[in-house]
C-alpha cells in the first residue's frame, strides 16, 4: 500500500528529522520520503496527523499471551489486537502457558501462529522445565529455534545455584533473563504492600525486603557470572537505589516498570477492587516517587506494560482470593503519560518504550529515515478520552481503568506494510 502521512512531528533521536514536522511517504512498506510537503497521487492513501507525534513503533518487552492453553483468557491473535490498539508494534511473550514454552516445538508454535499479524510476537522461553525451578529448560535448542529471552514470568527462581547456572547459559548464548524478584517466604499469603494500608485494610502484606533482598541476590549472581539480568517490574525505592548503585558499577543488569506503580499507591486498595490486585503490588508513594526518578536518572530502563489477562471468573472474587493481573497493553502509554508528562520529555518516554526493550533483547531498533522499513506508531500525547470497555480489545476485562479519563492515546501503526488506526 502507498500511504502519506501529513505534518507529523517526528519523535526519533536516530533520525536526521528528529523533532521536525513532516510528511512522510510509505510506499511498500517502505519509507520513500521525508520532505516539508509530498504531493501524492490517486493510488496514495492519505492520514492527516497535524498535532501528532509518530515514533519507531513500540516494543512491549513483558506480557502475558496465555497462547497456548489459556485461551479463553487471551490468545495470540486478540494479543495482536490489544496490542496495535495500544500503539505496540512487537510484544515479547510471556512463557507461563499450558504447556509451559520450555522446548523448541513450543517457540515454533509461538512464531507460527503470529505469522501475518501486524504486530511482531516473540517468545520468550522458560528458564526452568514447567516454570518449576526445579531444573533447566532446553535453552539451546529455545535460542536456536527463536527465543529472545528466558524468563520463568511470574515464578521466581528461589535457588541461587539454579540461577547461577542458567546465567551461564545465556551468557553463551548472548542472551539475557528477565526476572521477576520475589522472594516468596518472606510472604507466602501476601496480598499487597506490607504497610499502613495492609494493617488498615486487615490484609496479609508483601514486604518490600521481599523484593529488596532477590534484586540483592541477582545483582551479586550477575556480577559474579557476568551474565545479563533484566528485572521484570521493579517497584520499591530500594530496588532502585541497588540497581543503580549495580549500574555505576559496571554490573549488566537493567530493569522495568509497569505504569501503574506510577499511578497508583496502595491506598487505591481501601475499596477492596481486586482488578487492582496485582504482583508486585502497588507500593507506597515514596515507592512510586523512587520508581519516576529512576525513570529520569536512567536507572530504570523499560516501560512495559505486564498486561496479564484474567477471566471474570478469577477476579471476581474476594481480593485475598482473586488472582493477580491487570489488562495493559491498551492503557500503558497513557498511564505513562500522565504520571511522567511534569517530570520527561514525551521523546525520553518514548525511548523507554522503542529503545531500550528492543536494545536489551538485542533485536534491531526500528528508524524514521529515507529507505528504511516503516515500522512506526503515530501518537498524541495530548489527546484526552475515556476508557470504556466497548474499546477493550482484550478477550479479558481485567483493569480498574474503565470509565477513566485518560491523557495520550496511540492513533495508528504501521507494520508489514499494514497500517492500522485505532
Amino acid at each position: 500500500m502507498n500511504l502519506l502521512i501529513r505534518a507529523v512531528q517526528i519523535i526519533d533521536a536516530s533520525s536526521p528529522f528528529h523533532l521536525q514536522i513532516k510528511d512522510i511517504l510509505v510506499k511498500d512498506g517502505i519509507i520513500v520520503s521525508i520532505r516539508h510537503h509530498i504531493d501524492a497521487d490517486w493510488e496514495t492513501e492519505i492520514f492527516n496527523a497535524e498535532g501528532m507525534s509518530v515514533s519507531p513503533g513500540w516494543f512491549d518487552l513483558y506480557a502475558h499471551l496465555c497462547d497456548p492453553g489459556y485461551e479463553y483468557k487471551e490468545d495470540i491473535v486478540s494479543a495482536s489486537k490489544a496490542a496495535a490498539a495500544g500503539g505496540f508494534t512487537g510484544i515479547a511473550a510471556l512463557p507461563d502457558t499450558k504447556p509451559v514454552i520450555d522446548s523448541k516445538s513450543g517457540i515454533e508454535y509461538i512464531l507460527n501462529k503470529a505469522r501475518g499479524q501486524i504486530v511482531d510476537i516473540f517468545p520468550i522461553g522458560a528458564v526452568t522445565k514447567g516454570c518449576e525451578g526445579k531444573e533447566l529448560a532446553e535453552m539451546y535448542d529455545m535460542a536456536a529455534a527463536g527465543a529472545i529471552a528466558f524468563s520463568d514470568a511470574q515464578h521466581p527462581i528461589a535457588e541461587a545455584g539454579l540461577m547461577m547456572r542458567g546465567l551461564l547459559y545465556v551468557k553463551k548464548i548472548g542472551s539475557v533473563i528477565i526476572h521477576y524478584p520475589h522472594d516468596d517466604s518472606l510472604a507466602p499469603h501476601g496480598v499487597m504492600n506490607e504497610g499502613i494500608s495492609s494493617v488498615n485494610f486487615g490484609m496479609h502484606g508483601v514486604p518490600a525486603l521481599a523484593e529488596d533482598l532477590m534484586v540483592v541476590r541477582d545483582i551479586e549472581l550477575a556480577e559474579y557470572t557476568g551474565s545479563r539480568v533484566h528485572f521484570s517490574c521493579i517497584s520499591t525505592k530500594e530496588a532502585v537505589s541497588r540497581i543503580r548503585e549495580a549500574k555505576q558499577k559496571g554490573i549488566p543488569v537493567t530493569c522495568g516498570v509497569n505504569p501503574v506503580h506510577l499511578t497508583l499507591d496502595d491506598t487505591a486498595l481501601s475499596n477492596y477492587d481486586s482488578n487492582l490486585k496485582l504482583f508486585p503490588p502497588l507500593r507506597t508513594p515514596a515507592d512510586m516517587e523512587a520508581l519516576k526518578a529512576g525513570l529520569i536518572d536512567g536507572t530504570i530502563d523499560v516501560i512495559c506494560s505486564a498486561h496479564q489477562p484474567q477471566n471474570e471468573e478469577r477476579k471476581k472474587l474476594e481480593f485475598e482470593y482473586a488472582d493477580p493481573g491487570i489488562i495493559n497493553l491498551q492503557t500503558c502509554f497513557a498511564l505513562a503519560n500522565m504520571a511522567l508528562r511534569d517530570s520527561m520529555k514525551t521523546e525520553l518516554i518514548i525511548w523507554k518504550m522503542v529503545d531500550n526493550p528492543r536494545r536489551i533483547l538485542g533485536l534491531a531498533v526500528p528508524t524514521i529515515t529515507e529507505s528504511s522499513v516503516a515500522n512506526f506508531t503515530i501518537f498524541d500525547s495530548t489527546a484526552s478520552s475515556e476508557f470504556s470497555k466497548v474499546e477493550i480489545k482484550s478477550k479479558s476485562f481485567n483493569t480498574p481503568f474503565t470509565g477513566m479519563k485518560l491523557i495520550g492515546k496511540p492513533v495508528a501503526i504501521y507494520n508489514h506494510n499494514q497500517f492500522q488506526i485505532n
